[in-house]
C-alpha cells in the first residue's frame, strides 16, 4: 500500500523502506526546530507530577465530601441505621462536611492556578479534611474508604509542603 502524497511530505511521517530519519531542513538549510526526546521534558519542573496528584486529590476529595454533605442533610439514615454521635448530630456533620467540601475544591483550584497562597491554603484544607474525616458519619460507617481518605490527605499534604513551593527558573 502506498503512503498518499500529503501524508509522505509530512516531517514526522516515516520514509518507505525503514526507519531512517529526514532532514527537517527548510530548502535554505537552517533547522526549524530541533528537539530531542531529553529536552523534551526539560521544562517540566521538578515536581510536577506531585502537584497535579495534590490538586487533582484536593479536588476529587472536594467533590466526594460535598456529596457527602448533601446525603447526610438529605437522607439521616443512609450511612447507618441507628448511630449515635458524640458531637451534635447527623445534620451538623453534613454541614461541617459540606463545608469541607467547598475547601477543598476552592484548594484545587488555587493549586492549579499555580498561586503561592494555594499551597499553604491547600495545606490547611487537607489537614482539616483528614482530622474532619475522623468524626464524620463516613468513618463509621466505612473505615476502610476513611483511611483510605485520610492517607491520600497526608500524601497531598508531603507535595505541597515540598513541592508547593516558588518555581526555581
Amino acid at each position: 500500500m502506498r503512503t498518499p502524497s500529503y501524508l509522505a511530505r509530512a516531517a514526522w511521517a516515516r520514509p518507505e523502506g525503514g526507519l531512517r530519519s529526514r532532514p527537517t531542513c527548510p530548502k535554505e538549510g537552517k533547522a526549524v526546530a530541533t528537539v530531542t526526546r531529553d529536552d523534551a521534558y526539560e521544562f517540566e519542573e521538578k515536581g510536577f507530577g506531585w502537584l497535579l496528584f495534590a490538586a487533582t486529590m484536593l479536588g476529587l476529595a472536594g467533590i466526594l465530601s460535598v456529596f457527602d454533605g448533601i446525603i447526610a442533610l438529605s437522607r439521616g439514615k443512609f450511612y447507618t441505621a441507628n448511630s449515635s454521635y458524640v458531637f451534635t448530630d447527623l445534620r451538623t456533620w453534613g454541614w461541617i462536611t459540606l463545608i469541607i467540601g467547598v475547601l477543598l475544591i476552592v484548594a484545587a483550584m488555587g493549586v492549579f492556578s499555580g498561586s503561592g497562597f494555594a499551597r499553604w491554603f491547600g495545606i490547611l484544607a487537607a489537614g482539616v479534611s483528614a482530622i474532619g474525616l475522623f468524626g464524620s458519619p463516613t468513618a463509621q460507617a466505612y473505615p476502610f474508604w476513611a483511611l483510605i481518605i485520610f492517607a491520600l490527605d497526608i500524601l497531598v499534604i508531603y507535595a505541597l509542603a515540598v513541592y508547593g513551593g516558588k518555581r526555581v527558573e
